[in-house]
């Protein structure tokens, strides 16, 4: 009996030690979040493309630019009220994954279709849809032809393998139309070839149609026709190990569509401030503070606005009718408009 007493003694005194020890040590440097590691260093570091015209693009005096430069500075002005606190790192495509599993980059916006296997395989989550591209094709007004579905017995310039002849057998199978392929290995060549007239149509990820009609001879003479046939959704990913993290990327992105649909843009954000509408107010942090949860200032939604706009304006000035692209707003409208963008409910 007294062995067992003595038994219970030690067995508490252990405890109680352990308890004691747990309240002594400090937070280890494991537990430091994304956002602690982020506003400690000052600025966020943002992974994108190399040259991607659109997307991410530098001019002669270091200004980059692009919808994927917008983002990374509109998640800036999430964080610290400032779309200037970021630092970009222009990633290769063998590169971006292990930079962003490397803790290299805190988000990877370069432009990456969201795969099952990407967000189940390198470590990586997506948090939403920035773009939705996929396989087009451009061709010449002066055909007349104005669908897909009106391109039976074409001639179509298109590159080896998935997103070239695969992608253009599928399709034309599937609706029973006839179609010859003009191939060339390098894309330089295939905008050779239908620039020559060697075929009817050109066939490629439609943003990658949009840069190559921008550099035609006369790119208004050209339309790229408004059906995808692929899916090739791209948008930011974060690491797999911060629900945090994750959770400010993506709602970010939900408010640059949320922005959109409100009528919120850079230029009446601060009017709009004085606005009675209940979902303006919440929005703004007037009414709710929303932030609270992310770990984000009340008024983070307000300064992604006022700094860098919403996603209509930053679609327009980088692929969009204000861009040399010219591209067509397509899947990529709000969902009221006809599009797939569509912000989950800020409540």
């Amino acid at each position: 009996m007294k062995m067992l007493q003595h038994l219970r003694c030690l067995s508490t005194a252990v405890l109680g030690l352990g308890a004691l020890l747990t309240l002594a040590t400090p937070a280890s440097a494991a537990e430091t979040t994304t956002l602690d590691s982020i506003r400690a260093r000052g600025y966020l570091l943002c992974g994108i493309g190399e040259v991607q015209p659109g997307f991410s693009h530098q001019s002669p005096t270091g200004e980059r630019s692009g919808l994927d430069v917008d983002f990374c500075t509109a998640l800036a002005s999430a964080v610290f009220g400032s779309k200037d606190a970021v630092k970009f790192w222009p990633l290769s495509a063998n590169d971006r994954f292990k930079a962003l599993q490397t803790g290299d980059v805190d988000v990877l916006a370069r432009g990456a279709t969201w795969t099952l296997s990407r967000d189940t395989e390198l470590g990586a989550r997506f948090t939403g849809v920035l773009f939705y591209d996929g396989q087009g094709f451009l061709t010449r007004r002066g055909n007349a032809v104005g669908s897909a579905l009106e391109l039976s017995g074409a001639s179509i310039c298109a590159l080896p393998g998935a997103m070239g002849e695969q992608g253009v057998a599928e399709f034309f199978g599937a609706q029973r139309m006839r179609y010859q392929i003009v191939a060339q290995d390098n894309w330089d060549d295939l905008v050779k070839a239908y620039s020559a007239g060697s075929c009817t149509v050109l066939t490629g990820d439609v943003s990658l149609l949009a840069v190559t009609r921008s550099k035609l001879k006369t790119p208004a003479d050209h339309m790229i026709l408004p059906e995808l046939i692929t899916k090739e959704p791209l948008g930011p990913a974060v690491r797999q190990d911060d629900a945090q993290w994750f959770a400010v990327v993506r709602w970010t992105l939900m408010a640059l569509i949320e922005a959109e649909e409100l009528g919120l843009t850079t230029a009446n954000v601060d009017a709009e401030r004085a606005a009675t509408e209940p979902s303006v107010r919440r929005f703004l942090g007037l009414e709710a503070n929303l932030g609270q949860a992310l770990g984000l200032p009340r008024d983070w939604a307000y300064q992604v606005v006022k700094n860098v706009g919403n996603y209509g304006e930053i679609f327009d000035r980088n692929l969009g009718m204000k861009s040399d692209l010219k591209l067509a707003r397509g899947l990529n409208n709000s969902w009221t408009k006809g599009g797939l963008m569509y912000s989950m409910p800020f409540r």
